[in-house]
């Protein structure tokens, strides 16, 4: 067994797993793809699928590779309308890629692309939830990538290792492994003296984020060890374990298996489904700034009273999601707002029994009721 990864998210006891590989791993930086070892990792996926497991991929490189084939400088890069237009001829690359290798292995591949705003959006996200249990219940290897042909910079994820955890939330996944050209999670910046990578992480924390040292070494992928981080933070926040690991290896998955470094971050334990879709959301509407007894009030399991209301920042409409923060800015909580902004402004700091002569109407008596709203 391998000491540092628990033994219910060991590769062949998950049943459902979601594996991101970075542009760095996939992309040569002459541009051309590693198919050898591509064909490496689709070995280990087929290996896995036989034995009952069930595996999502997370792709990056239909930037990198578009820009090679339209001669663009910066990796395709230089700006979002590059990018953009190398996507859009690198991802049919990727995609055949794709579907050529795990043919191969007599697995159907199945692309999906998606935006930030799918993820974010509740009715899309259950779309594509159900979409991906209908592909993986019929036996085909979804294969997801950031649309990034359309995608802005307003509705982008940016990095795909946030994708991959928000993918896995969709899917109900057990687990996530990032893919990497690191190890894993180090005590300080990898090159530097003394350097230990850490095995496990049961809690994400500031000294841990103190710790993260930024980017790849590539130049070719858009995340780094913060956005690996921010995945953690999502998918252990949904109750998934998630798995750092250096992709650079041949058969990166069996190699974990058999005790290759890499840093596991711990699940806590899950709530609901629409609870972890709430507190792994990227985007929200608004603030509202309360005092130190509502938070108190909050992490006590009550819900969001006016009476503990401070300000309220930001335009939004009831239903839409917004952060609670104490008064200096800190967000504690993430939940669907009651009222919108105007209202709640009118609202903030009053008792329930003012409510109705301040609005003119009957109202609801919470900002943010406990059933839609999740603690950070």
């Amino acid at each position: 067994m391998v000491a540092n990864l628990s033994a219910a998210f060991l590769p062949t006891s998950c049943p459902l797993l979601v594996v991101k590989v970075g542009s760095s791993l996939l992309v040569q930086p002459d541009g051309n793809v590693r198919r050898q070892w591509l064909e490496t990792l689709v070995a280990d996926v087929s290996a896995r699928h036989k034995a009952g497991q069930r595996i999502v991929i997370v792709t990056s490189g239909a930037i990198a590779l578009g820009a090679r084939r339209l001669g663009f400088e910066k990796g395709g890069r230089g700006s979002l309308a590059d990018a953009q237009a190398a996507a859009s001829v690198g991802q049919i690359v990727l995609s055949g890629i794709w579907a050529e290798l795990l043919d191969a292995q007599s697995l159907a591949a199945a692309q999906m692309l998606v935006t930030l705003d799918d993820l974010e959006d509740r009715r899309r996200y259950l779309n594509i939830a159900a979409t991906l249990d209908r592909l993986l219940g019929a036996g085909a290897v979804p294969v997801i990538n950031e649309n990034d042909s359309v995608a802005t910079e307003e509705i982008r994820f940016g990095d795909n290792d946030r994708l991959a955890a928000r993918v896995a939330q969709a899917a109900g996944a057990n687990g996530v492994i990032l893919l990497s050209d690191v190890d894993g999670l180090f005590d300080r910046a990898p090159h530097l003296p003394g350097a230990v990578l850490l095995p496990t992480i049961e809690k994400i924390d500031g000294r841990v984020r103190i710790m993260v040292a930024e980017g790849s070494s590539s130049g070719m992928g858009s995340g780094g060890m913060a956005s690996k981080l921010d995945a953690a933070d999502i998918a252990t926040r949904a109750g998934i374990g998630l798995v750092i690991a250096s992709g650079l290896r041949d058969h990166p998955l069996a190699a974990l298996e058999t005790g290759a470094p890499s840093t596991f971050f711990a699940p806590r334990e899950g709530g609901s489904a629409r609870k972890s879709w709430l507190g792994g959301r990227l985007t929200v509407k608004g603030r509202i700034r309360v005092d130190a007894g509502a938070i108190q009030a909050l992490m006590s399991g009550s819900s969001l009273l006016p009476a503990g209301a401070l300000s309220v920042e930001g335009e939004f409409k009831r239903g839409d999601v917004i952060d609670i923060s104490d008064d200096d800015g800190v967000a504690v909580a993430r939940g669907l707002s009651e009222y919108d902004a105007v209202d709640a402004a009118r609202i903030c700091g009053h008792r329930s029994s003012e409510l109705a002569d301040i609005l003119g109407t009957v109202p609801r008596s919470v900002l943010v009721h406990r059933d839609q709203l999740v603690l950070l």
